[in-house]
């Protein structure tokens, strides 16, 4: 008797220190990224001054992820912020939970005026669903710049060779010179098991090309309520921090090639705090992009 009220003062003990034991707190002290907050129109103005080194060349970004995760808000979202007003030219669902892009498309952004644009472009494809998705090998193609404007993408049959969206001369500005896959942050720890390995194929793609693979993680406030509170919590988040080491994990992805936005969904001004978020990882896209069509001049001079 006496044992058994020994044990189960012992184990009501251990209960009240497991309760007492204090929570790892939501936000770090310090961020673990800087970025600037202060003054967006240094970034914007690094956008504006850029110029591929090799003349008359266009990076090309391929934006990809799963079907809802955002990758046309962010693409709506990253117009908004380069033009200075709300852009809704990639067309976006709030309902249905399938990709609602169901072509191969490619957008500009208008620089001074509507007939200059940034010598960059986003090419927006079908999302990976499991059944109804993307076919992988359509995006390998598209990698390649075998896939023409506005060829409908089929989730049951992939574009063939003498299709008339099957680009047969490919020229250098067709083909895609960074790989950006989005995701969203509510699915980082429950990714489906088919989106993961769609995702680690075209990845190996990719790489065989030697075209360098960026993730932007979305929808981080909705996830993460430290950060809804204030937006420049980002980098002190803990949550955040271990979604975006889970998501190079998942995917194979470096953490420094992992960048958290938010997009624009229901604002009808700009924020200087999303811009500066989305003009950080916006930055980095176009140097990696720009590094990757260098060293493979330098590769075919040599």
């Amino acid at each position: 008797m006496a044992a058994t009220t020994v044990c189960g003062s012992m184990g009501a003990i251990c209960a009240k220190k497991r309760k007492s034991a204090k929570k790892p707190p939501p936000l770090l002290d310090t961020p673990w990224r800087e970025i600037n907050w202060k003054d967006k129109q240094i970034d914007l103005q690094y956008m504006k001054d850029y110029k591929p080194y090799i003349e008359d060349r266009q990076l090309r970004i391929l934006v990809y992820g799963p079907a809802g995760a955002g990758k046309s808000s962010f693409i709506n979202s990253v117009k908004s912020v380069l033009e200075g007003r709300m852009s809704t030219l990639a067309m976006v669902d709030n309902i249905s939970h399938d990709s609602f892009t169901k072509e191969y498309k490619t957008y500009k952004m208008e620089k001074e005026n509507p007939s200059t644009f940034y010598p960059f472009v986003f090419s927006d494809i079908m999302g990976l669903e499991e059944s109804k998705g993307v076919i992988v090998h359509d995006v390998k193609l598209a990698l390649k710049g075998r896939v023409k404007d506005n060829y409908k993408l089929n989730p049951e049959h992939t574009l063939s060779e003498g299709d008339q969206y099957y680009n047969t001369e490919v020229n250098p500005n067709d083909k895609v010179h960074v790989l950006l896959c989005v995701i969203p942050a509510d699915t980082v720890s429950h990714m489906k098991e088919e989106v993961t390995r769609k995702i680690q194929e075209i990845r190996r793609a990719a790489s065989e090309l030697g075209i360098p693979q960026v993730a932007i993680i979305t929808k981080i406030d909705e996830a993460c309520p430290e950060i809804k509170e204030d937006l420049k919590n980002v980098y002190k988040s803990v949550n955040l921090k271990e979604m975006m080491e889970q998501l190079s994990r998942n995917v194979g992805i470096r953490r420094n090639c992992i960048f958290p936005v938010r997009n624009y969904f229901e604002e009808i001004n700009l924020n200087d705090d999303v811009d500066s978020l989305i003009l950080s990882a916006l930055r980095h896209i176009i140097d990696f992009g720009e590094e990757s069509m260098n060293h493979k001049m330098i590769q075919s001079e040599g």
